[in-house]
């Protein structure tokens, strides 16, 4: 008899090899004095691999590209516990993936080095009415990064609500140094899993696909795109206790940009 998509999914996820969201999801648990409850979706059981319900599980379908591009992921305390971060998704599909819990004071050590790592640009990827140091917010990337050639792009994304991002941006003066990239997409948020006021505020990995796309990533972008699609079905599904469309548009255009097509 074979096994259905969902059994095949949670039967992977023991294989699935932890990534740097993961990790600091691990190392941030064993600092917590009382466990971490999420708002909203089901409880119980999730899969360790990608935080949903065995039953809906798509650690069978996580899509590892490879990039031009490099994401370091800044975040807030509480973002690696949450299941509906999508930084998570970020370090999923892009394999040079950092990702760092933010401190006002101090910048980490495995930070440092990554931002002194002679093969990378850094960006602050950041709204530019931010910004007030003239010559520091750009809208496009140095043309070496868009050839591909000497220093590749590494984007800095501040992974947290958006009154958290705004105040580590302003209290984060390690960055202070580093260009600001400023996006001005003309699409609408598709992110379904938290509210926002403002159609304009993208979740981290929408941010992180208009990245990939501006280096050269197509590829990459458009799998996270549609990454993204598929976690929130499954999300939504496993929350209102639905089973998912393994066979939906978005499942199929996954599959089509794994195999080359």
């Amino acid at each position: 008899m074979s096994s259905s998509p969902s059994s095949a999914a949670a039967s992977t996820a023991g294989a699935v090899v932890p990534h740097a969201v993961s990790r600091l999801r691990a190392e941030r648990l064993q600092r917590s004095t009382r466990p971490f409850l999420a708002r909203g979706g089901p409880k119980g059981e999730r899969c360790e691999g990608c935080r949903l319900r065995p039953s809906h599980c798509l650690c069978a379908l996580r899509p590892t590209q490879a990039t031009t591009a490099g994401m370091c992921l800044l975040m807030h305390d509480a973002e690696p516990l949450k299941p509906s971060n999508t930084g998570w998704l970020i370090a999923d599909v892009v394999a040079q993936t950092w990702a760092f819990g933010w401190s006002r004071t101090e910048m980490d050590a495995g930070l440092e080095a990554v931002l002194a790592d002679p093969q990378w640009q850094p960006y602050v990827v950041f709204p530019q009415e931010f910004v007030h140091e003239p010559g520091r917010a750009v809208q496009q990337l140095a043309p070496s990064a868009q050839q591909g050639t000497d220093r590749r792009p590494l984007f800095i994304l501040l992974d947290a609500t958006w009154p958290e991002a705004r105040k580590m941006f302003r209290k984060s003066p390690y960055l202070d140094r580093l260009p600001v990239l400023s996006l001005h997409p003309e699409q609408i948020s598709r992110y379904q899993l938290r509210r926002s006021r403002r159609d304009d505020h993208f979740c981290t990995a929408e941010v992180a696909a208009l990245c990939l796309d501006l280096a050269g990533d197509q590829r990459a972008a458009q799998t996270l795109e549609t990454y993204l699609d598929i976690y929130t079905h499954h999300y939504l599904q496993a929350k209102h206790q639905l089973p998912p469309d393994w066979h939906s548009a978005a499942h199929q255009q996954l599959q089509r940009l794994q195999n080359g097509l």
